[in-house]
């Protein structure tokens, strides 16, 4: 089932008639698990669909270029691991892409090719670590920066790296403040602090929650931070995996693995597009980015109403390599936003 859902009502100007109206997009649908190329084809169809309707950013769901492997366990518990869990690990990995690399390339090529901002998920490789990890391409096709997960949630450790404050950055653009932030560690107040001090203003959360109560924290998020909020998520049924994929939810290729939820939230908690389950769908809305101000007339999070003799907030945005070439002996550097 495709389906295409339009929220807001006012006329889409383009970003050079005075940057009132961002036209995005949430694309709720299945990747080719552990197939980078075929799945970069999938992010084409959709940025081709999506540019059809005069979109200016779209926005794809956690790890959607690599895989999230639902259900799996990696042959992985307390004290052991298997060796068809390393089996199926090493194919996770060979699925997962280089920062930059081929795939980067090509997902700037579809952004440039489009005129569009591009925000998606991968599995990023480094080494023989595995992260979670957002893109960002700007309308020209450029890499604007990278947002590798802080925290994986639960067996999430066993296959993905921590990131660290060095990727928690706003992307200044021309549709506006962005940035990301990924599947639980929306549940993290100083995260999403350390993302309301850097003036985001579209907020987007690609995830793997499906449930009814991430949609309620996606509009707290939107009101707290007085921002828009663009949440996507992977809708895919057991036939979208590869036929030896072990999972729990057993044989039956309708069966649905990930139900989506995906939705689009304005500043003041409304909903402009979704949340939509148990089907593949995009979400299109107008974003009147005027309304962002007129939301902070009553509720800065980081300004007005923020109480700095109060409250502080640091936060570490070095970045922490696990081997480093200078002497070991040498601290680490720190920094702390103003």
């Amino acid at each position: 089932m495709n389906k295409d859902t339009n929220g807001g009502s006012g006329r889409h100007e383009g970003v050079a008639a005075q940057r009132k109206i961002v036209r995005a997009a949430v694309v709720q649908a299945a990747p080719a698990p552990f197939d980078s190329v075929g799945t970069l084809a999938r992010v084409e169809q959709w940025v081709h669909r999506a540019a059809g309707k005069g979109v200016d950013l779209v926005v794809f769901p956690e790890a959607f270029v690599g895989g999230y492997p639902k259900g799996t366990t990696f042959g992985g518990v307390f004290g052991d691991r298997t060796a068809t869990g390393r089996e199926e690990f090493a194919r996770y990995w060979r699925g997962a892409v280089n920062v930059p690399g081929p795939e980067t390339t090509k997902l700037g090529q579809i952004a440039a090719e489009h005129r569009l901002h591009l925000v998606v998920g991968v599995v990023e490789r480094e080494q023989g670590t595995l992260y979670c990890t957002v893109l960002f391409f700007s309308d020209m096709g450029e890499l604007l920066g990278k947002r590798r997960k802080l925290m994986p949630t639960g067996a999430e450790r066993m296959v993905w790296g921590f990131g660290d404050g060095s990727t928690l950055q706003v992307h200044d653009t021309s549709l506006g403040k962005l940035g990301a932030v990924i599947c639980w560690e929306n549940m993290m107040p100083a995260l999403r602090l350390a993302m309301y001090s850097q003036g985001v203003e579209i907020y987007c959360a690609p995830t793997a929650d499906g449930r009814e109560s991430h949609h309620a924290t996606m509009r707290h998020i939107a009101m707290e931070g007085r921002c828009f909020v663009l949440a996507s998520n992977q809708y895919t049924r057991v036939e979208d995996f590869p036929a030896d994929h072990p999972t729990p939810y057993g044989d039956e290729p309708g069966t649905v693995v990930s139900r989506g939820g995906s939705s689009i939230v304005d500043p003041l908690g409304t909903v402009l597009a979704g949340p939509v389950y148990d089907a593949e769908a995009m979400l299109v809305a107008d974003l009147d980015v005027s309304l962002i101000s007129r939301a902070r007339y009553d509720f800065d999070p980081v300004g007005h109403y923020a109480r700095p003799d109060v409250f502080a907030l640091h936060v570490d945005t070095s970045p922490r390599s696990a081997v480093v070439a200078s002497s070991p002996w040498s601290s680490p550097t720190t920094s702390t936003p103003g």
